[in-house]
């Protein structure tokens, strides 16, 4: 893959070759491309950089450690380490991004940040900048994932946000991005629709990626400094698919680097038993990009699961798709009961108690380190399991020795 990679993709346009885009309404058109113009011009500026680099640094608490898991190694072959995104401020990945785009919400003279969010670790992440930077902030949740991660809705609830929560359809993350983007079209003007990943229309999955490089930076020069080689492999979850893309950009340009992308199983392949977009779905148009999409005969995007709530979207990153055309990403699932046995495999091994979308990444990483036993496998953790901990009890406790 040639050096340029990151100058090649998107195209002007937000293409990444047939995907991506920005399939709009006029009205949404208008404000997508002053957001796009703002962030070409913002965002390289010497004012804007500086400023985000000490908001990472001394707020946010970057650089986040590369760990060697030594228990979970001997136990499963192979050499596994973690990028400590659960040690991020807020507890995962998501503030890399939210700073950014609050950052720059800022520099646009807006006063109110308006997202999406499933598990509730996007949502509670532009709380806190929208706290940090005296903006207003509203965030949409399904009932369903509301219920699921009561403990992430105390959080925004604490940090100031208004959270709004939405009771159409399946009650999960479509369905709050659709009320998000509803709430957005009434005040462009005062308002930035902040997406919670590298989805929706341009130029969101690029700016998103481009705040959460910032992984993959960091992680590639804290691994080499750790053993004195580069990865043999990177695992990150995706839903739709920011934290992956975030540490596969350290690494996207070395070939000799597998690079792996881990979608939810769930709990079978029937339709509405999963979310593996990658796996069974095709190309299509859902918020206003194009995408692989888990889609019925009519085009429609189709009910999906998953044990994590972060990971229930029918679309995925324009990027990611592009990516598993060109062949350069593995994409592969595992089911909910892989992902659950890896939640307690790290607890009890490491005591390091992961977000439940990212016990999928360390359930992959722990299935390659057994058919792979002499390779080193860097895993994104992207989160912690605060938010997930009342939920996994409840439901599987009495499986793991609990209650």
């Amino acid at each position: 893959m040639a050096q340029s990679y990151f100058k090649q993709y998107p195209s002007k346009d937000g293409f990444y070759k047939e995907y991506g885009g920005a399939f709009l309404p006029p009205v949404i058109e208008e404000e997508m491309k002053k957001i796009t113009e703002a962030y070409y011009a913002i965002s390289k500026s010497h004012n804007f950089i500086s400023e985000l680099r000490s908001i990472r640094k001394h707020y946010q608490g970057r650089p986040t450690p590369v760990y060697y898991c030594n228990r979970l190694s001997d136990k499963y072959g192979g050499r596994i380490y973690l990028k400590r995104e659960d040690l991020n401020h807020s507890g995962a990945h998501k503030l890399n991004h939210c700073m950014g785009e609050a950052l720059l919400a800022k520099y646009m003279g807006k006063k109110k940040l308006i997202a999406e969010t499933g598990a509730g670790q996007h949502g509670v992440a532009l709380a806190t900048a929208a706290a940090y930077f005296g903006l207003e902030c509203e965030i949409h949740m399904g009932e369903v994932d509301i219920a699921k991660e009561h403990p992430n809705v105390v959080r925004m609830d604490i940090l100031g946000a208004k959270v709004v929560p939405v009771s159409k359809g399946l009650k999960t993350l479509k369905e709050a991005v659709d009320s998000a983007f509803e709430a957005y079209v009434k005040d462009p003007e005062n308002s930035i629709y902040c997406i919670g990943s590298v989805v929706g229309p341009h130029p969101f999955p690029m700016m998103v990626r481009d705040f959460q490089k910032v992984v993959g930076v960091e992680s590639k020069e804290q691994f080499y400094e750790m053993t004195g080689e580069m990865p043999d492999s990177v695992v990150a979850c995706v839903g739709g698919g920011s934290n992956a893309m975030g540490i596969f950009g350290g690494f996207i340009e070395n070939e000799s680097i597998d690079l792996y992308g881990v979608e939810p199983g769930g709990l079978s392949m029937k339709t509405g038993d999963h979310a593996a977009t990658m796996m069974q779905g095709k190309p299509g148009t859902i918020h206003g990009f194009k995408c692989y999409l888990l889609q019925d005969e009519n085009g429609e995007p189709s009910p999906v699961y998953s044990v994590a709530s972060g990971l229930d979207y029918p679309g995925v990153g324009p990027e990611h798709s592009m990516l598993k055309d060109m062949g350069r990403v593995n994409y592969d699932m595992v089911t909910d009961k892989e992902t659950i046995d890896a939640f307690f495999e790290l607890s009890r091994l490491e005591g390091i108690i992961p977000a439940l979308e990212s016990s999928h990444a360390v359930a992959y990483a722990l299935k390659l380190a057994k058919k792979n036993p002499q390779t080193s496998i860097l895993v994104n953790l992207s989160g912690r399991g605060d938010k997930d901990i009342d939920f996994v009890v409840e439901k599987y406790g009495k499986d793991y020795g609990i209650g």
